[in-house]
């Protein structure tokens, strides 16, 4: 919000100047019932106060996330809505996305250079990083999981990506182990963790190349949280192999599973 001098009750257009957006988005939220005015004058002037000046930044926090008006009235009318966790939330989500922008940037800036020649990802790109032996064992204990059928088809997924493309998906995938791991003493079915598991499953998704399958993979994604839990390798990649962390992203993976995906 832009610097302003602070009052204790705001007019639609000192608020619309104050959050920099136009009076008629915020006439727009009051329609929605997004944002209630705290009062109305006699000739039906909107006035605001505190309680809707925190209300307004969590919306705008959330649409710089990509949130879309319905969701965030969703989950800002949740009884269990809680500001404060709400706030650390954010602040981890958008390193998160402060990453991943510049990675994006970085990656838009390497494709530009190298259009023409565009290389396509191998089996070994996938695993770069990984000795033969610990790619093959990676594999192997993937396939245990998961079967061979799903281990191939997230293979050629990949193989059909350029090394670019795939690093973005790599990297969203680390910086969102991270910014969990900020949150790992909170409770794992907290508004603000399942805010970013929710971006974690998508992220996974898009790396098994399933993210336009009908099925939401309830319980595929339940299974990778508890591989997260037993084999330390994969929290490692994410940031952490504390067993800590590896009990509360299983958790956390777990309740969205059974409570988003059903």
């Amino acid at each position: 919000m832009n610097k302003m001098k602070k009052l204790s009750i705001y007019s639609v257009k000192q608020l619309a100047k104050l959050a920099g957006v136009t009076v008629k988005t915020l006439h727009l939220y009051d329609q929605m019932g997004l944002l209630k005015p705290a009062e109305r004058t006699l000739t039906r002037y909107r006035l605001y106060k505190e309680p809707e000046l925190l209300r307004l930044q969590q919306i705008l926090f959330y649409r710089e996330l990509d949130f879309s008006l319905k969701e965030i009235r969703s989950i800002l009318d949740n009884s269990n809505f809680d500001l404060m966790q709400a706030l650390e939330s954010h602040k981890a989500m958008l390193k998160a996305k402060k990453a991943r922008l510049a990675m994006l940037m970085k990656t838009l800036e390497n494709t530009i250079h190298s259009l023409k020649h565009k290389t396509m990802l191998n089996l070994e790109d996938l695993y770069e990083g990984l000795n033969r032996d610990e790619a093959q064992a990676y594999r192997s204990q993937a396939i245990l999981n998961y079967g061979e059928e799903a281990v191939t088809h997230a293979e050629n997924h990949l193989k059909s990506l350029n090394k670019e493309e795939m690093q973005v998906l790599v990297a969203r995938q680390k910086e969102l182990g991270k910014a969990l791991y900020l949150l790992k003493h909170q409770d794992p079915s907290s508004h603000s963790v399942q805010e970013l598991v929710e971006q974690h499953y998508l992220n996974t998704r898009k790396l098994w190349g399933t993210h336009l399958a009908a099925d939401k993979q309830a319980q595929t994604y339940k299974g990778l949280g508890e591989l997260y839990l037993s084999d330390e390798r994969f929290t490692s990649e994410m940031g952490s192999s504390d067993p800590g962390f590896r009990t509360f992203i299983s958790k956390a993976m777990a309740f969205y599973s059974e409570s988003s995906l059903k």
